[in-house]
């Protein structure tokens, strides 16, 4: 008898999922979206919280673009570092032994703890130069308060740069569990903090972000140590293997320059608009930013590691085959779930976000943003797997150049269409950034891995 569509589409992904070549990846992707469905809800109470306390009031505008250049830095310079480390890291380890990986670990943490504790003291010392060109829509009083947040939340770079390269090392060790569990802290320090101290006002948010990756620090470590891994670095000199991480590094890092870069300019040009405009973009992006961030969690956690053992093994069928059945797999799920927010959109941030200070107006902005933004969900997070499988096969210099075309398209687009349609031009132009990224991507990996996989079997014969 012939089998249903929805008996298809499940002996497909059951298929997808007990295959020999994709079961590891699976398997790890399931577990780290498991445990982040737990810390997505607890983000999205704390962003009701915050909706129900402060609205799109002026304040929380002053903490969003407050936290535009700290997240930057650690976006860029402390999660590049990670991309560049785990490939070799864990070449090192399955040829050297876990004592050779263990030396270059603690010789890059010497070498990032240096690098960000210094950016943390530039940022700082320079923020009276972009900090006016970041809020040019900010009176004085509005910019003195973004910078007083900016002192407090300074720290995060150095912080985040240390959970980056430990939560990276525990996915290398196939230890997915307390990495993607670990950052629920943030989340359920800051509601404390808001319900229960209300004489701080916007800067419960910075406090709550500080100690919240103290607390996911100290779960991380806790973790590391108990394999043995040493946490506490110790500089053993300069080798070859620094220097090819290094080299992969700065490919990496001016790719993710250019890439999150995109993020700064967005705040910027809705700084420029009406006052409320920051917040308003920063909402409409949140419900769409947890399911993409359930798939590119999961993704990013365990992508990279596999990987690159079948790269390490010179396995470019298994790779090949990877890259064609998961990309398969995040294009349907994404294009499901961009049907159902454009189609639910408004609802949906009535139901979650329209109480206290948000009124209606901020509903009806909100969910026409949300709707735009929603449709890069399918492209941002095959974007994400491609990028993931560039650095694990060390293509790198791939990120340099989509990221640089992105960066110019951006600002044309944000442009053009704010012009016509306001604010929410600024989320159509992400959302077609995100298109054009996937394709580039996806044609040249493609093109590159079908290379490789014939040269393997023409050898072979």
């Amino acid at each position: 008898m012939e089998q249903s569509k929805p008996q298809k589409l499940f002996s497909s992904l059951k298929k997808i999922k007990n295959s020999s070549l994709n079961n590891q990846i699976f398997s790890a992707t399931l577990i780290v979206v498991m445990l982040t469905v737990g810390v997505k809800i607890a983000s999205f109470i704390k962003d009701l919280v915050v909706a129900w306390r402060f609205g799109t009031r002026d304040e929380l505008d002053a903490f969003l673009i407050a936290l535009v250049v700290p997240s930057l830095l650690s976006n860029v310079v402390a999660s590049s570092f990670n991309s560049a480390l785990i490939p070799t890291y864990i070449q090192l380890r399955e040829t050297r032994g876990i004592s050779a990986a263990n030396k270059l670990f603690s010789n890059l943490m010497v070498c990032v703890l240096i690098i960000l504790s210094l950016l943390s003291i530039l940022m700082l010392g320079f923020a009276h130069l972009y900090l006016p060109l970041l809020a040019a829509g900010f009176d004085e009083q509005k910019l003195a308060l973004t910078f007083r947040i900016l002192c407090i939340i300074s720290p995060i770079i150095l912080l985040d740069g240390i959970i980056c390269n430990w939560r990276a090392v525990l996915n290398a060790e196939e230890n997915f569990t307390v990495a993607g569990v670990a950052p629920i802290f943030t989340p359920i320090v800051t509601i404390i903090l808001l319900i229960q101290v209300h004489s701080w006002g916007v800067y419960t948010l910075a406090v709550g972000l500080c100690a919240g990756m103290i607390l996911e620090i100290l779960a991380i470590g806790l973790t590391l140590s108990r394999k043995g891994i040493p946490l506490i670095p110790k500089w053993q000199g300069w080798d070859d293997n620094l220097t090819h991480i290094f080299k992969q590094y700065l490919l990496v890092l001016s790719g993710a320059v250019l890439l999150c870069s995109a993020v700064p300019i967005d705040q910027a040009m809705a700084a420029m608009l009406s006052p409320g405009s920051v917040a308003s973009l920063n909402y409409g992006n949140k419900v769409i930013a947890a399911p993409m961030g359930l798939f590119t969690s999961g993704l990013t956690a365990s992508i990279i590691p596999y990987c690159s053992k079948m790269y390490a093994n010179g396995d470019w069928i298994k790779i090949r085959q990877t890259f064609r059945q998961n990309l398969g797999l995040i294009v349907l799920i994404g294009i499901s779930l961009t049907i159902l927010t454009i189609l639910f959109s408004e609802p949906i941030v009535q139901f979650i976000f329209q109480r206290g200070s948000f009124v209606e107006k901020d509903t009806k902005i909100v969910s026409q943003i949300q709707s735009l933004y929603s449709l890069q969900i399918p492209f941002y997070i095959g974007n994400l797997f491609l990028i993931r499988l560039a650095s694990s096969i060390k293509q790198n210099h791939l990120l340099l150049w989509v990221s640089g075309l992105d960066l110019i398209i951006n600002i044309i687009l944000n442009y053009i269409f704010i012009n016509m349609i306001g604010i929410k031009g600024i989320a159509l132009s992400t959302s077609i950034v995100y298109v054009f990224s996937f394709f580039f991507l996806f044609l040249k990996i493609n093109k590159y891995t079908s290379q490789e996989a014939n040269n393997l079997n023409a050898a072979n014969h």
